[in-house]
Formats: C-alpha cells, structure tokens, sequence
C-alpha cells in the first residue's frame, strides 16, 4: 500500500518524507489556502516546491469544471512537473478529460467518487487514480470501507490497472482497514500515518528496557 499525504504544508510533507514511508502527495485549492498560499501563480510554484520534497507523484487539482478549460488548466499543470497527476473532478466533463490525459500518457487522478459506478468509469477512461472518499461518506452514515471493496471487487474482475486511492481518511482504523480490503493507496492527514507507530505496550516495554538496562550501569 502507498502512504500519501494530504497536505500543502511543507513542513508536514518533509516530516512524512524523513520517516521513510512516503510515496506521495495529494492537495487542493482549499489545502492551499488553509497554508495561506492564493493566486494561480502562487499555487503553482508551491506545487513546483512540494515536487522538490517528495519524490512520488503529486496530485494537483484542477479548478474548471468544463471540458476545455480542464484540459487547458491540465496541460499546464502537468507541465509543471514530471511528477504532476492531473485531479480531475468526477463529472461527465472530467470523465471526457481523463479519457484526453490519458490517451497523451498524461497521470490523472478523479476526485470525488462516491459510487462504485463513477469509479467503474474513470477506470474506462484509463484513470491513474480513483478517489473515493472515506470519510465524507462517514459522515452521512454510509460504509466508506464498503464501497472500497466494491471498487476493488470490480477492478480485479476486469484486470483495471487504476489505483484505488483511498481519501479522505481521518484515522488510523481507516488506513489499516483499507490494506485489508486491497485499497492501493491511502490519503490522509500527518496524524494518520504517524498514528500507526503508536501502542501503549511499545511504549511500555521501551520504558521497561531501559528501566532495565540503566540498573547496570
């Protein structure tokens, strides 16, 4: 499973980096924003940054929502960056986009997936990522994890070679439940993946360790 993070803060990417588990990077204009960084020029020489810092792929999102000026703002991200995958929203316009990045050899990642049925269409449109997200599901009291297997049942029944990368994950449970169910990839806060090196018993043994050690010395 690939751990990506859900950030634009640098400073929580390169934490995520140093650990040695990082594969990757997921951002929107919101994410942009809560760092503080508005205006088209300024978000696209942070992503030129989060580049330099991560060496996986980093998905940036389109902001159009029509066919032409996804493909128009695409274009221009990809070229950013050969590590750009275009975030395109799901939508029939950003089904159309998908199917014209990936016939050029273009990544893309579709966004927003909320049924098997819209994930089994960005697959047809040679998606490099489907999106679906956990947590807002959640939120609604709809099983997130159901629809991820879902998706995953269909893929494997087809030999779809699109990731599924699991988003809006908000905890722990989430990530070790989507490795259990085949999820790709995971998306999610710094605390979500450095939640996983945490156990009451790691620490307690650690303690007791040196504890033990220390009366010989």
């Amino acid at each position: 499973m690939k751990f990506f993070i859900d950030t634009a803060n640098l400073d929580q990417i390169k934490e995520a980096q140093d650990l040695g588990v990082l594969d990757g990077v997921t951002t929107n204009p919101s994410l942009m924003a809560k760092e503080g960084i508005t205006g088209a020029e300024n978000i696209l020489n942070h992503y030129k940054k989060i580049c330099e810092v991560v060496e996986g792929d980093v998905s940036a999102e389109v902001i159009a929502t029509d066919f032409d000026g996804m493909v128009k703002e695409g274009e221009a991200l990809a070229a950013l960056h050969p590590q750009i995958v275009v975030k395109l929203p799901m939508i029939a316009d950003g089904v159309k986009a998908c199917k014209y990045f990936s016939d050029k050899g273009i990544k893309t990642n579709v966004t927003l997936v909320f049924s098997a049925g819209q994930a089994l269409l960005a697959a047809k449109a040679g998606a490099t990522y489907v999106s679906p997200f956990l947590g807002r599901l959640d939120d609604i009291s709809t099983d997130g994890l159901n629809l991820v297997d879902e998706i995953r049942i269909i893929y494997d029944n087809y030999g779809f070679q699109t990731q599924i990368l699991a988003a809006s994950i908000r905890n722990t449970m989430h990530v070790i439940n989507c490795a259990k169910i085949g999820a790709d990839v995971m998306t999610g806060p710094l605390s979500s993946i450095t939640g996983l090196l945490k156990h009451p018993l790691t620490d307690s043994g650690l303690a007791k360790f040196l504890e033990d050690y220390n009366k010989g010395n």
